[in-house]
This record gives C-alpha cells, sequence and structure tokens, in this order.
C-alpha cells in the first residue's frame, strides 16, 4: 500500500524531529551552554522588553485618560512623546521618593551606630573584667597563652604571603568589579534605548506580530496563539497594577499602625516596606528587618513591639488583602495565588514569585476554558442520546400496544 505526498512529508518531518532530539540529548552540554550564550546576548533586549511592559501601564493611562481630549493629526503626533515623558517621569518621581526618604534615615541611622559603638565597647570590656574576676581559673589560662613562645620569622612569612595573595585577588577582583559595572551601565543603556523604540512602535511591532503569526501558523492555531498571547499581556499588565496597589496598602497600614502607637521613622518604614512589598508575600520581610533594626537603635522594647505589629499586618495582608487584590486583579482564586507564589520562589526565586502568578492565572483561565467546553459537549452528547432514547420510546410504544391487542 502506497502513501501519498502530504503522508511521506509528514514522515519526513517526524523523522527530523527525531533526529534534532537524539542530538540534542547526545550533545546535551553544548546545547545548554548555547542557550546561555544567546540568553546572555539577549539580556539587554530582554531587560528593554520588560521595561517597557513597565512603562506601557502608565503610559496607557496617560494617553487614555489624561490626553484623551487631544484630537487632530498634530495631537495624535504629539501625544505619544507626551505619554511617554510623564510615564518615565513618574517612575523616576518613584525612585527618587524612596530614595531620598530611606536614604539620610540609613545613613542617619549608621552614623548613630557609629557614635555608640565606644560606649559599647567600653561595656563589653567592663563585663570581660568582671567575669575574668569571678572566675580565675580563665585568667590562669590566658596567662599560660601569653607564655608560649611564638615563632615571630614563620609569623610575618605568613602575613607577607597572606598580603601578597590578597593584593592580588584584589586586584582582581576590582577589575572584575569594574568591568561588571561598566557592562552594566552599557547594558542599562541599551536596554533603555530599546524599551523606547518599542513603546514608539508598539501598535506597528504587534501588528508584524500579528501577521508572522497568522502566516506560519493554521487559522486555528494562529487564533489559538493571538489569543493566549492577549490573555497573558491582559494577566500582566493586571498584576502589575494589583502589585502596586497591594503595596501602597500595606504601606499606609504601616504608616497609620506606627502612628498610632507612637513608634520612630513611621514614613520611613511605610515606605521602605512598600518598596519591598512589590516582590510578592515575603518581600515584607526585607522591611521588617531594616525597620525593626531602626527602632532597635532607639528602643530594644519598642522594636519587640514593632516586630509583633508585622507579624498581625503580615497575616492580615497575606491572608485577605493579598489574594483579594492580587488574586481579584489576575482573576486567579487565593489558594492558587499562595501555590503559584510557592512554586515560583522554590524554583527561580524571585523572579519566579514575579511571574508564576499570571503565568498561573492564565493556565487558570485556560484549563477552566477547556473543563467548561469539554462538559458542555458531554451534556450536549447525552441530551441528544436521551432525547433520542425517548424517540424510540414514542415510537416502539404504539406498536406493542397493537401487539398486545391482537393476542
Amino acid at each position: 500500500m502506497g502513501f501519498d505526498k502530504e503522508k511521506i512529508k509528514q514522515i519526513k518531518g517526524l523523522m527530523v524531529l527525531g533526529a534534532v532530539l537524539v542530538l540534542a540529548i547526545i550533545y546535551s552540554s553544548s546545547v545548554v551552554a548555547g542557550i546561555v550564550l544567546a540568553i546572555n546576548i539577549a539580556k539587554p533586549f530582554i531587560y528593554g522588553g520588560a521595561i517597557a511592559f513597565v512603562l506601557n501601564i502608565p503610559m496607557k493611562l496617560v494617553e487614555n485618560k489624561l490626553l484623551r481630549k487631544w484630537r487632530g493629526k498634530a495631537a495624535d503626533k504629539l501625544k505619544r512623546p507626551i505619554s511617554m515623558v510623564l510615564s518615565i517621569l513618574l517612575v523616576l518621581l518613584i525612585i527618587a521618593v524612596v530614595f531620598n526618604t530611606v536614604v539620610p534615615q540609613l545613613t542617619a541611622t549608621i552614623a548613630e551606630i557609629g557614635r555608640k559603638i565606644p560606649e559599647f565597647a567600653q561595656q563589653v570590656v567592663s563585663m570581660l573584667d568582671e567575669f575574668s574576676q569571678n572566675y580565675p581559673q580563665l585568667e590562669e589560662q590566658v596567662s599560660k597563652l601569653e607564655s608560649l613562645r611564638i615563632n615571630w620569622e614563620s609569623l610575618a612569612d605568613g602575613v607577607i604571603n597572606f598580603l601578597k595573595n590578597g593584593m592580588s585577588s584584589m586586584l582582581t577582583s576590582t577589575v572584575t568589579f569594574a568591568s561588571s559595572v561598566i557592562g552594566g551601565v552599557v547594558n542599562l543603556f541599551i536596554s533603555v534605548v530599546f524599551a523606547l523604540y518599542i513603546l514608539g512602535q508598539k501598535e506597528k511591532l504587534e501588528d508584524q506580530g500579528k501577521r508572522i503569526v497568522t502566516a506560519y501558523f493554521p487559522k486555528k492555531a494562529s487564533d489559538k496563539i493571538l489569543e493566549v498571547m492577549a490573555l497573558l499581556y491582559k494577566n500582566f499588565s493586571n498584576f502589575i497594577t494589583g502589585q502596586c496597589t497591594e503595596a501602597v496598602i500595606l504601606g499606609t497600614m504601616f504608616v497609620i499602625a506606627m502612628t498610632i502607637f507612637r513608634m520612630p521613622y513611621a514614613v520611613l518604614v511605610g515606605v521602605l516596606v512598600a518598596f519591598t512589598a512589590l516582590i510578592p508575600i515575603v518581600g515584607a520581610f526585607i522591611g521588617c528587618i531594616v525597620g525593626a533594626f531602626l527602632i532597635l537603635i532607639d528602643d530594644p522594647i519598642l522594636a519587640v513591639w514593632f516586630v509583633l505589629m508585622f507579624l498581625v499586618l503580615q497575616q492580615l495582608e497575606g491572608n485577605l488583602i493579598y489574594p483579594k487584590v492580587v488574586g481579584n486583579s489576575v482573576g486567579l482564586p487565593s489558594m492558587w495565588v499562595l501555590m503559584a507564589v510557592s512554586l515560583g520562589g522554590s524554583l527561580f526565586g524571585v523572579a519566579g514569585m514575579l511571574f508564576f502568578i499570571p503565568l498561573f492565572s492564565t493556565f487558570y483561565v485556560l484549563l477552566r476554558e477547556s473543563v467548561n467546553s469539554r462538559n458542555a459537549a458531554k451534556q450536549a452528547l447525552q441530551k441528544i442520546q436521551a432525547d433520542r432514547e425517548m424517540e424510540e420510546i414514542q415510537i416502539s410504544g404504539p406498536e406493542d400496544d397493537m401487539e398486545e391487542k391482537d393476542e
């Protein structure tokens, strides 16, 4: 039995795919190294896409709300650059407020610690003297150690060798650090420029992407791909908006609670907690550690009360506010939100926490639609079968009655 041309083409495609998979398994180390190299090369463009995605949210808000009354060709040409500049200024303003609030207070606290160190050292020395007086056997052991002979020449040689190795390693570390800083600045510049290009031509890029998908995939597959991409965009946008809203709510709660209980650094800790709360679920703990350390310098007992207050607010935020605000923004139930954060954090750290919630939301929506459509199809099929059985019963009923009458 012969095969037609389409079947032969499919068989050839499967053979090529199998050969590629076998080669990928044999040379897996080289494949992984190539993938890592490609990712490192594409990092500035990946970061640029992420920056453009984040900036697009306030930019759309400015275009659709603030500048919605601008009409005409001249206004349309100016609307995009103005909204882009305002969005960048908004982000820079938020960063400046955070740094101007946090950095000076941290600097003052570190200076206060420096002033208190001599007093603390004196207290430690007094405690050690008192301890040695209460336990004279320790002083005898110290005297024995002092009587030991020390080979100063070998000790000096060891110190010189250590300094030589330390200087070379320090020089290497300095060069590595400088090159990484320069590389980071260059990548940041490329990312920002790439993000501006994306924002300036996002409609054109969207149209080109749709044309590519429809050109290389069948209609049914291309429609599904475009549907999934639109759903991903919606979920990621809603997640970022919900995460920022949740961070503002949590920071405001801390400012109000610390003001009511007359704790110091209320605004500082509130801003710090709000900024670190952008990391889902666990980010606020970073702000708690820094806030507790700041309060500890002034009053250790008050620092303990601050930690207790944080635990209460964190439970309230983690179990009620976060699943409701972020979960509703991405259409994901509370249980799935916690599952996404736990799984993403265990696999990919902070980045996994940020990305797994909208990814889980997309998977949840697609799974829900598939389940509903399959159940609806099964119910329709069952209804058709039930209707056919009823028709058969209705048709066979009169004939049975006639047979009984004849008998």
